[in-house]
């Protein structure tokens, strides 16, 4: 069995300004603070001798490399990202960054916010833009429903409200 796995598609490039600002900090974090510490833990490790049963230094070394895995994910991403921080020309429709407040079938209410693909574990309410249920939102306006294919079965929505702020 090969080791090799295809590339995943990087998602939407699009970001709230706090999220912009979450994984920024993210970064100063890990090149600033963490890895400085564990390079120290690493040199202090491999000056007490035999490397090949030390597990300080071992585990300080894959930490360094997840350290820098992560470091260079980040900086790619913020590369390219595209800071959303004014609401659109049309607020009247769903667009990035919208407060959607959602009615179910049943009855029940739901309000989601439709975020970058960055951003969505912030807080319960946040959606991915790449999610089935914001790709079905984008675009629409005030009363429309929506239909969205979930593993239970079809679910229909009515869009009750949309918020920028």
């Amino acid at each position: 069995m090969s080791r090799y796995r295809p590339r995943e598609a990087p998602g939407s490039r699009f970001i709230t300004p706090d999220g912009h600002a979450r994984l920024k900090a993210e970064l100063d974090r890990l090149w600033r603070v963490e890895r400085p510490q564990v390079t120290q833990a690493v040199a202090e490790a491999a000056a007490q001798g035999d490397r090949s049963e030390n597990a300080e230094y071992t585990y300080g070394k894959r930490r360094l490399r997840e350290i820098d895995r992560r470091v260079r994910y980040l900086r790619q991403r913020l590369d390219g990202m595209v800071v959303v921080d004014r609401p659109p020309s049309d607020p009247a429709r769903v667009y990035f960054g919208a407060w959607v407040t959602l009615e179910c079938e049943d009855g029940r209410g739901l309000r989601v916010r439709i975020v970058g693909p960055d951003e969505f574990d912030v807080a319960p309410a946040y959606i991915s833009m790449d999610a089935p249920l914001a790709k079905a939102l984008l675009g629409k306006r005030l009363d429309d429903e929506v239909v969205v294919r979930a593993p239970e079965g079809e679910r229909t929505y009515a869009i009750a409200g949309i918020e920028y702020r």
